[in-house]
C-alpha cells in the first residue's frame, strides 16, 4: 500500500507545459491579427497574464473579467487598437489546441498508475484545460479532472478543496497529497485544506519561512518516492 492513496496534481507547469503552450498561442494570435511577433512580446503577455492570475487567487478580479482584462492591458501597453474581447476569444481557441507535457510527467504518471488514484486540479479555463489535457497521454491514468469553473471556487480557497474532496469516493484527508509548482495556489491551498503538500520546485527557488511544506522536490522523478513511501 502506498503512503498516499489520493494524489491531486496541478496542471500547468507541473504536468502540462504551459509556458510552451502560452508562447505558441500568443504568437498564433498576433499573426492572426496582423500584429508583430517576437519572444519579447510573448513574454510581456505572460507577465501580464501571471499578474492577473495572482489577482484572481487573492479575489481581486473575477475570472470572466480576467479573460479579456489581460488582453486589454496588453493592447494598451503596446498601443494596439484591437478589440480585447475578440483577441481573448481567439487566444482561448489557439491555447486549447496546445497539448504539451512537462519532461518526466508521463513517466511519473505511468509509474504511479494502479498504486494510487490521481486527479487533476486546476484554476484554468474549462475549454482550454480539457482541450489540452484530454488528448494527452496522461488522460488515461487519471480518475478525474477538477476545474475551478465547474467547482465554483478557485485554488487556494478551502471551498475549492472541500468540493473536490466531496466528489472523490472514499476520500481520506490523511492519505491525500497535492503536488504543484505554485506556492500561492497549490501549496497554500493544500495547507488551507489540511492535506499534505509537495512543492514541485524545478528552479530551486528559496523556501518561504512562513509555510509548512511537507515535501519539496526539484524533479518530477523524485515525486514517485513521495507518493509511494512518503520520502
Amino acid at each position: 500500500m502506498s503512503r498516499y492513496e489520493f494524489v491531486l496534481f496541478d496542471a500547468d507547469d507541473t504536468l502540462l507545459d504551459f509556458k510552451r503552450s502560452e508562447h505558441e498561442a500568443v504568437c498564433d494570435v498576433m499573426r492572426f491579427f496582423g500584429l508583430p511577433v517576437s519572444d519579447e512580446i510573448a513574454e510581456k503577455y505572460s507577465q501580464i497574464n501571471d499578474m492577473h492570475w495572482k489577482m484572481l487567487e487573492k479575489g481581486e478580479i473575477e475570472k470572466k473579467r480576467l479573460y479579456y482584462s489581460r488582453w486589454e492591458k496588453f493592447c494598451e501597453f503596446y498601443g494596439y487598437s484591437c478589440d480585447p474581447a475578440k483577441v481573448a476569444k481567439k487566444y482561448e481557441e489557439c491555447l486549447s489546441n496546445k497539448s504539451y507535457l512537462m519532461e518526466g510527467a508521463l513517466d511519473l504518471c505511468q509509474k504511479l498508475y494502479g498504486k494510487c488514484k490521481m486527479y487533476l486540479v486546476t484554476n484554468g479555463n474549462k475549454r482550454v484545460q480539457e482541450g489540452r489535457f484530454n488528448p494527452s497521454a496522461l488522460h488515461t491514468y487519471f480518475e478525474g479532472i477538477f476545474i475551478s469553473e465547474d467547482i465554483g471556487y478557485e485554488k487556494p480557497r478551502a471551498e475549492f478543496f472541500d468540493r473536490v474532496f466531496s466528489r472523490i469516493p472514499g476520500f481520506i484527508h490523511e492519505r491525500t497529497i497535492i503536488v504543484g509548482d505554485s506556492l500561492t495556489s497549490d501549496i497554500a491551498g493544500g495547507i488551507n485544506a489540511g492535506i499534505d503538500t509537495c512543492w514541485y520546485n524545478p528552479k530551486s527557488k528559496p523556501t518561504p519561512e512562513n509555510m509548512e511544506i511537507t515535501y519539496i522536490k526539484n524533479n518530477l522523478s523524485e515525486i514517485e518516492d513521495v507518493v509511494l513511501w512518503g520520502k
